[in-house]
């Protein structure tokens, strides 16, 4: 197994106590270095990441997904020897086979980003609802036809320390992967997608995107798509 020492882990934590302890532990037998950044939660999220051995920042307060990625973003560039960097779901979604291939990707390919897609192939797994707000998403932004990007809201992405350094996101809530989107198309990080499996499992699809958070994500790209005109 390749050394991944250089690779922290990004993970945006809210009331995910049931789960976050084996999401890390897994995680960690492959990449040692994970920041969770609990963003207010109500539960002993906080408890159980430490119970997992990751890094641990807190919000005070919720302030949305989007604010805790820039968090722990902005802890994990700040550590001695970090060179790429991945965002992760706490909800047990993400598989971390998908994370290595993508930081293989980077270290063998001329990349600065790679963002995972679930469509490339068999869509049967993912609930109809997403399959139609994210293809939406896509039909109604040029920014990511344009980049060729299939599934810009997937939570896995992969990136290397140039586009760390260079990630602001001021969005707080789900409008932080357009965003993300239109820093890629702005600074020039060059771009490429990834095959990946999401792991739908009961826990998941509960606490996963609910109807008006699928309207949030289209209307916020229906407002960006006029503000450029």
């Amino acid at each position: 197994m390749a050394n991944q020492s250089d690779v922290w882990l990004v993970v945006p934590v809210y009331n995910e106590a049931t789960v976050i302890a084996d999401v890390v532990r897994e995680a960690r037998k492959t990449f040692p270095n994970i920041v969770c950044v609990d963003d207010g939660s109500k539960d002993a999220s906080a408890d159980e990441v430490r119970l997992g051995g990751a890094h641990l920042v807190r919000h005070p307060v919720n302030l949305g997904q989007g604010a805790a990625l820039q968090t722990g973003i902005e802890y994990a560039r700040a550590q001695p020897g970090a060179q790429y960097f991945a965002t992760f779901d706490a909800d047990g979604q993400h598989r971390v086979e998908d994370v290595e291939r993508m930081v293989q990707r980077l270290r063998d390919e001329p990349l600065d980003i790679i963002v995972g897609t679930r469509f490339h192939g068999d869509e049967g797994d993912i609930p109809w609802l997403k399959r139609v707000v994210l293809k939406t998403v896509v039909f109604l932004s040029p920014t990511l036809r344009k980049l060729k990007l299939t599934d810009a809201h997937n939570g896995l992405r992969v990136f290397n320390k140039t586009v760390a350094d260079g990630m602001n996101i001021t969005l707080n809530g789900m409008g932080h992967a357009s965003q993300i989107v239109e820093m890629i198309a702005h600074k020039g990080w060059r771009v490429a997608e990834e095959p990946v499996t999401i792991l739908y499992t009961e826990y998941s699809m509960a606490k996963g995107q609910s109807l008006i958070n699928g309207v949030n994500i289209l209307f916020d790209t229906v407002l960006r798509t006029n503000a450029r005109r």
